[in-house]
């Protein structure tokens, strides 16, 4: 196991799939820890609107 808590859940860049701390891949593959399986399932829409958000305020400068 590489870290991480029973009730935590992360989303996996590679594998574009949800993964708890009994079949994780490395961290540099993952996002989270979300506390939801549901969170994690929406993280890379959650990255992506981060992203927008942040270009957005770096054009506001």
């Amino acid at each position: 196991m590489d870290g991480g808590n029973p009730d935590e859940y992360w989303f996996c860049v590679k594998h574009h799939r949800v993964e708890t701390p009994e079949d994780m891949c490395p961290a540099r593959h993952r996002l989270g820890p979300y506390s939801t399986r549901a969170e994690a399932e929406h993280a890379l829409e959650r990255a992506e609107e981060r992203n927008e958000e942040w270009d957005a305020a770096d054009g506001e400068d």
